[in-house]
């Protein structure tokens, strides 16, 4: 079995780069040992939990974290009912108790609203609701939102020495000074930013990691520090290192053929099978009583005149299990995150094999509409037929979305007719003042060149031409032998895909009528628009030459990935959706398409590329004029796909006297809700082992990092191998003194292969 301390480090440097750059072998290895922790730890097991057993080291014997680097004294300390600071799962904690101190690992987590009923009733506002939100169709105007939260503490993590007796866990129960009956932590949560708590998991993760817990991710005592496989200890080298890494944990999880997976969480599948097949409390019958309710939840009861109203009906799994008969102990500790689980995974499964995208035979559409709020929330309309089919297990968050949509117009009478269907075609509609937006830069100007640096615009990319300064037409009109409108030598270097008749072009140079420009020009076929160009024309007026420059290594801004210099602003102003250098339209694109290019096109610009669309004018935005309530209801659905999905966000602006939104809310304006564009711009590391940029074989050698390493019984390190950690702990900016922990050695970093 493999061993996070063993031979070989599990950790390698192309996890750090995402599931996708691990080599087979690498993926094989730690296959088989997250494999054994999902089936030794008690709960179903997060993506962030499987990282920290793989990162610190959990002992699969028993002793959990005990053995591990990690210091519980340093961990955050919570308690019951009161304010907590933001802990996602994956989180070590201390819960205080008054007398000997209860440490854990947040195992689960997940929103607990006031106002969810005991049968799993669930006001429809509340669901997809942002965090602080106030009420239907009021969300936060507080630049800290606070969310109430559950947090299943795993209280056996560290093993028996770190561990309370029953006897103690049960008299803490009882008092619910500390812990709630079940022994479960529920807090008020407050967030630095309305952003931060819409953080996917991973996310808010390896933000408390980078943080909070940072001294624990740069202990030198776990197997293999981050550091030492990102090659340093700067922030945005951390960063994009531990998302990788978790990508990579999250791919594995998902890949292995012994586990199921619902979202972040794993479970093997003889568990599940054993649970299915267990006939008490939450066992297989009770899981399929919860399937048919929600099923039907929605139905109608038969009227014997008239149609039946449409109905809708929102169900929380957390609630409603506590609903079944004897769950109570079943729900108690980790057991709440196992039920939770399984009961998600039941119904997804429900929908999956027993309808049609979600749409049942009864005539029922169930969709999962929030994955955090009370253990997840499942949608149940009817009639279902008539809506949008669209991945029923993509939290949608349409209770929150029907809140804040417009209301419905009046129906028309019989003797009317149908309201008639409207052709509207989407135009651009520009609400912000991008007057700066793409605005090039005068570098030099002295005796031997004119030197400006501006960014490519897309009609720029369509037209083949390029603006000309003044700068430089003062200089191209003094020049001799250049007449008002002749050619001109265009010299370009481009390191990608110009083909050597690019390199020299003959292009025109326009000096006459209202702007200045160069035209005729060949543009590469990956310039795109929000590349940053440098042009410099020499004082003999003879040659322009226009280069690129390129980064360190490449990053992904957005859906673009690049290793040149770009503009962020232009990317995502331009860069959208339907347009390119043979077009720009809007016509043909589906919702989800439609919503970006509107909000990246229409939104307020940010200086480093984000877009905030107010959400009350989008529809008008995206199809030109009032578009009919069909339509609206099916853009507002693709915003709530995105914000599911994460590709969007909800934000909070405000709106002057005049109209005109702001962001962030300016003091003393009313608040509206916004549509956020926030690109994250990543490194794109490419991993050892893996191709370089020239489209080469693989390389045969492969880099191993400085790691720990467990020792056989009676084993000690050398001399050379205490020093050589002593200087490992120093490059990761640790004081002298640190030695190596008992039972172990450290091997140097090294090469394997030839």
């Amino acid at each position: 079995m493999p061993d996070p301390f063993g031979e070989r480090p599990l950790l390698t440097p192309a996890m750090t780069a995402g599931y996708d750059a691990v080599p087979e072998e690498e993926r094989r290895r730690l296959r088989s040992y997250l494999e054994a922790v999902v089936a030794v730890r008690p709960a179903s097991v997060h993506t962030a939990v499987a990282f920290n057993a793989l990162y610190f080291g959990y002992d699969l014997a028993g002793d959990g974290y005990g053995g591990s680097p990690l210091s519980p004294d340093a961990f955050p300390v919570i308690s019951l009912g009161e304010g907590a600071p933001v802990l996602p799962v994956g989180a070590m904690v201390c819960i205080a108790t008054g007398s000997d101190p209860l440490f854990a690992e947040i195992v689960h987590k997940e929103g607990a609203h006031p106002e969810l009923g005991p049968l799993g009733e669930v006001p429809i506002w509340v669901s997809g609701a942002p965090a602080g939100a106030e009420g239907p169709g009021r969300p936060t105007g507080a630049p800290m939102p606070c969310r109430r939260e559950r947090l299943v503490p795993d209280v056996h993590a560290f093993g028996s020495a770190l561990s309370l007796s029953s006897a103690q866990l049960l008299r803490l129960r009882t008092r619910r000074r500390w812990i709630d009956e079940d022994g479960h932590l529920v807090v008020d949560v407050r967030y630095p930013s309305p952003e931060a708590a819409q953080r996917d998991d991973l996310t808010a993760y390896a933000e408390h990691l980078l943080t909070t817990a940072r001294d624990q991710l740069l202990n030198p005592y776990v197997p293999v520090s981050l550091a030492e496989l990102v090659g340093g200890t700067h922030d945005d080298d951390l960063r994009v290192g531990l998302l990788g890494l978790l990508d990579t944990v999250r791919g594995v999880l998902y890949s292995s053929p012994a586990l199921r997976t619902w979202g972040h969480y794993a479970m093997t599948r003889d568990r599940l099978a054993a649970g299915l097949r267990d006939r008490g409390p939450l066992g297989g019958d009770d899981l399929k009583s919860l399937v048919a309710a929600v099923e039907h939840a929605a139905t109608p009861a038969k009227r014997r005149f008239g149609l039946s109203s449409a109905v809708t009906e929102y169900t929380a799994v957390g609630p409603r299990l506590r609903a079944f008969p004897g769950s109570a102990d079943v729900l108690r500790g980790v057991g709440y995150a196992a039920a939770v689980f399984r009961a998600n995974l039941a119904l997804a499964d429900a929908v999956r094999g027993d309808s049609d995208r979600g749409l049942f035979e009864n005539g029922s559409r169930i969709t999962l509409d929030d994955a955090f709020e009370g253990g997840g929330i499942w949608r149940s309309h009817h009639p279902g037929a008539a809506e949008p089919a669209g991945d029923p297990l993509v939290p949608a968050g349409r209770g929150w979305a029907s809140s804040l949509a417009p209301a419905p117009a009046p129906s028309r009478s019989p003797e009317e007719g149908p309201e008639p269907e409207e052709d509207i075609e989407p135009v651009d509609v520009p609400l912000a003042d991008d007057s700066d937006l793409g605005l090039g830069e005068l570098l030099r100007d002295d005796a031997h060149a004119v030197v400006w640096r501006a960014p490519l615009r897309l009609v720029h990319l369509r037209g083949g031409w390029f603006p000309l300064p003044p700068e430089a037409v003062r200089e191209l009109r003094c020049s001799p032998g250049l007449s008002r409108d002749t050619e001109i030598r265009l010299e370009l270097d481009h390191t990608g895909q110009a083909s050597a008749d690019m390199a020299v072009q003959a292009v025109t140079c326009e000096l006459t009528g209202g702007r200045a420009r160069l035209t005729g020009i060949t543009w590469p076929q990956d310039f795109f628009p929000g590349l940053m160009l440098d042009l410099s024309l020499p004082r003999d007026g003879a040659v322009i030459r226009l280069a690129t420059t390129e980064l360190d290594e490449p990053v992904r801004f957005g859906d673009r990935v690049t290793g040149h210099c770009f503009d962020p602003r232009v990317v995502t102003r331009e860069d959208v959706p339907g347009s390119d250098r043979n077009g720009d339209t809007a016509l043909g694109l589906g919702p989800r398409a439609l919503v970006l290019r509107t909000v990246r096109r229409c939104g307020l610009l940010t200086l480093d590329g984000h877009a905030l669309q107010d959400r009350s004018v989008l529809p008008r935005a995206a199809y030109g004029r009032r578009p009919a309530p069909a339509q609206v209801a099916v853009l507002m659905g693709a915003v709530a796909e995105l914000f599911a999905e994460r590709v969007l966000e909800p934000a909070v602006g405000s709106r002057d006297a005049w109209g005109q939104p702001h962001f962030p809310p300016r003091a003393g304006q009313p608040t509206i809700p916004l549509i956020a564009y926030r690109p994250v711009r990543q490194r794109v590391i490419r991993p050892w082992g893996g191709t370089d940029a020239g489209g080469g074989k693989l390389r045969a050698v492969q880099f191993v990092p400085g790691h720990l390493r467990r020792l056989r019984p009676g084993c000690s390190p050398s001399d050379v191998q205490r020093a050589a950690f002593r200087e490992y702990c120093r490059r990761l900016g640790k004081a002298d003194g640190w030695e190596l922990p008992a039972g172990y050695t450290f091997v140097t970093e090294h090469t394997r292969g030839h």
